[in-house]
């Protein structure tokens, strides 16, 4: 198949280096060290964590230090449980630093209820959502999406594990309540773990998706997970996610799959795991080299590959 050239943008987040919901993982590593890293690993961009700094003029000089850019962050929002306006004053923040860092998009998860950071909840105890609960959420996220596209920092949801949207089934129905203000985050390692197929998301929902996590799984971990006794934590513990090129995803297909897609811009490598059994600079160089030869076999110009 012919394609239009499509670029790539490879970023790193700091969950490898340091942990904010398990501080035992890398609690003691400097933001410094995460950023030198990411750089000395070939990555032209990051994404925000706990010990980055909350506004631009603290975070904008060390970025440009190191040759990096902000490709987005996580924001754990609250829309389901609280008004829009309420909402919008909370993020303002957050939206601020991103528009003037020059974000990509604001990775939106929806933390109200979430168990994804409570080690002592199974995952099976998550909260779940009715059909007209999902509706009237669906409502509220539309309006604040377009709060965020009017700030200048686009809004892309976020599927997670231990959060109101989970399953496929989740994703499905806040697509279909939602309008085109709200893209996708594509996390191929969250989607993974829930058991969707990745690749009939990308055929059902591409000309959503705005940012991609790329986040392998390993295979023997996560058929070993109890969701009736473990938590979502417990998981990470175990090692269930790695960095590309280290689990059971086939990326490959993914980032050929996006490139029929139309898809281009970030692809970010997210993998939480304990930094003492997988080195992150070393697992940063892994995610690399696997993401870039994938990209490019799909046809992919990678910005900026140079270290």
């Amino acid at each position: 198949m012919h394609r239009v050239p499509l670029t790539a943008k490879l970023g790193i987040a700091p969950i490898g280096w340091s942990n904010d919901d398990l501080p035992q993982l890398g609690g003691d590593t400097p933001f410094e060290t995460c950023l030198r890293e990411s750089r000395e690993a070939g990555y032209i961009g990051v994404e925000t964590g706990g010990k980055f700094p909350k506004t631009s003029g603290q975070l904008a000089p060390p970025l440009a230090e190191h040759g990096l850019q902000l490709a987005s962050g996580w924001y754990s929002g609250k829309l389901l449980d609280t008004e829009v306006e309420a909402e919008k004053s909370r993020a303002l923040e957050t939206l601020s630093l991103f528009r003037n860092c020059g974000a990509a998009v604001l990775a939106y998860g929806e933390t109200s209820g979430t168990i994804q950071n409570r080690q002592s909840v199974p995952m099976s105890h998550r909260r779940t959502l009715t059909d007209s609960d999902v509706v009237a959420y669906g409502r509220k996220l539309t309006a604040f999406a377009e709060y965020c596209a009017e700030v200048g920092v686009p809004l892309a949801f976020h599927q997670h594990m231990g959060t109101v949207i989970e399953s496929e089934h989740d994703v499905d129905r806040l697509l279909a309540a939602t309008g085109p203000a709200v893209s996708l985050l594509y996390d191929t390692g969250h989607l993974a773990f829930a058991g969707i197929d990745v690749l009939r998301v990308i055929d059902k929902y591409g000309s959503r998706i705005t940012h991609v996590h790329a986040k392998d799984v390993r295979r023997d971990v996560l058929l070993g997970v109890k969701p009736e006794q473990e938590s979502f934590l417990d998981a990470v513990l175990r090692g269930v996610f790695t960095v590309p090129g280290d689990g059971m995803i086939d990326f490959g297909a993914i980032a050929s799959r996006l490139a029929d897609a139309g898809y281009e811009g970030w692809f970010v490598v997210e993998a939480e795991q304990d930094p003492v059994k997988a080195p992150p600079l070393e697992y940063a160089r892994l995610g690399y080299r696997s993401l870039t030869a994938a990209l490019r076999s799909a046809g992919y110009s990678i910005e900026d590959s140079s270290v």
